[in-house]
């Protein structure tokens, strides 16, 4: 208890940063559930494409630590880029192979549920399998750089040097701290508003609450789907620029305990709920911190856990738990 207090506010501030990319990779599973009734559980991967997008791009420009301010503020833009788009075409080919067949067929929700289960494994898996599926194609000596090691933890170079900003309490909060919260809240916002406001954030929100009759209206399902795992793979990657910023290192399996705990904000906010997502983030974020240093960091995955069976529990619609399909126009 006493190490709680003594550095509360450091806790708080990394575990509102840890928050802000749980967040934006929960709101990927509340898109899709809120659209398709589906747990996509290999959108965790999809977030892990986006790591590797940002290091592979940083490795291409030859960024390095100590560039000057134009050049580190180019190296995040092209991260955010490439990671970005690496994310969204994934999840789009996620969609088009993986659900859709099904979706035609009328399979029945726990079939597309084993199909997500592996479709998390192949997508890793191949991610795994890079440096021997290149090699293949006698393109290992070419790309090497982008595929040694590629079972093992590869980090990127720290191109955002952390700076002091202002001091809380006896924590001095850095530029990076400030960077992905105020960038993740900002990300929220604009999502928010494109549900809201656009046509095609209207066509979400009409096919979540009732598909036939959206149809009925002249809105393309199919389209929408394909929009929302677009959206929802975008936001990940947008987590990932800032995982990488703040953490510096992937791996082909560094989806899987995240895109569970991702997946426990999203219930812990409300499934289905845009905004649930962004507080169930935060809420795990600091739940996670403060439980380690309760009970031991050898336990932080434990307490989340542990956090998503007392919402199921006690309170299985969430905090907010307002669906996409019934949020106010």
């Amino acid at each position: 208890m006493q190490y709680l207090f003594d550095n509360f506010f450091s806790l708080t501030i990394t575990g509102l940063t840890l928050g802000a990319v749980y967040a934006l990779v929960a709101l990927g599973y509340t898109l899709v559930y809120g659209v398709l009734r589906l747990i996509n559980f290999a959108h965790s991967e999809v977030f892990m494409y986006g790591t590797f997008a940002s290091l592979w791009i940083v490795t291409l420009l030859g960024a390095h630590a100590g560039g000057s301010v134009g050049q580190v503020i180019f190296w995040i833009a092209m991260m955010f880029v490439a990671a970005m788009a690496m994310s969204g075409i994934i999840a789009v080919l996620l969609e088009r192979v993986a659900y859709r067949p099904l979706r035609k067929r009328n399979a029945p929700p726990l079939i597309a549920l084993i199909s997500a289960i592996g479709a998390s494994f192949v997508l890793s898996e191949l991610m795994g399998l890079r440096e021997r599926i290149v090699s293949w194609f006698g393109l290992g000596t070419t790309l090497r750089p982008y595929v040694a090691n590629s079972r093992n933890n590869v980090g990127m170079p720290e191109i955002m040097h952390p700076q002091p900003v202002f001091t809380l309490g006896d924590y001095a909060v850095t530029n990076v701290d400030i960077f992905v919260i105020v960038g993740a809240i900002a990300i929220m916002v604009v999502l928010d508003q494109f549900v809201r406001r656009s046509r095609l954030g209207r066509g979400i929100r009409a096919v979540a609450m009732d598909p036939e009759a959206a149809a009925l209206m002249g809105v393309n399902r199919d389209r929408v789907i394909q929009v929302t795992f677009l959206t929802g793979g975008v936001m990940a990657g947008a987590a990932a620029v800032f995982y990488m910023l703040k953490i510096g290192i992937t791996r082909y399996d560094v989806g899987f305990i995240l895109g569970v705990k991702a997946f426990t904000a999203a219930v812990l906010g409300g499934i289905g709920n845009l905004r649930g997502a962004l507080l169930g983030g935060f809420v795990l974020g600091l739940a996670e911190n403060y439980g380690s240093a309760l009970v031991g960091t050898q336990w932080k995955d434990v307490v989340a856990f542990v956090l998503l069976v007392l919402i199921l529990l006690f309170r299985p619609t969430g905090l907010l738990g307002e669906s996409l399909g019934k949020a106010r126009a």
